[in-house]
């Protein structure tokens, strides 16, 4: 009997094609600014530009995007070191 699992060594599907020079619509997380809230750290959704704050923030708008409008792939703001997939559950 084997520890591995085919699974977890499975790619991305939503990593194909993804636009990684796509500009951020806002500089800070659209929706804390217009709720005057603070963010912890910011997001960028590859598919539409949107810019949400992390999972640490009061906020979780990044998540809340995912949620609302399904674009599942964020990169890191501002220095784009990591993706992660929210419909996989995992870094790209």
């Amino acid at each position: 009997m084997t520890a591995f699992n085919d699974d977890d060594n499975k790619s991305c599907i939503h990593a194909n094609n993804l636009d990684e020079g796509i500009q951020p619509r806002t500089q800070g997380c659209e929706e804390c600014e217009k709720e005057g809230m603070h963010w912890v750290a910011l997001r960028l959704c590859l598919e539409c530009g949107h810019v949400g704050c992390c999972d640490s923030s009061v906020g979780l708008h990044g998540t809340r995007h995912y949620r609302e409008t399904g674009h599942p792939v964020i990169m890191a703001l501002p220095d784009k070191s990591w993706k992660w997939c929210y419909a996989d559950k995992s870094y790209i």
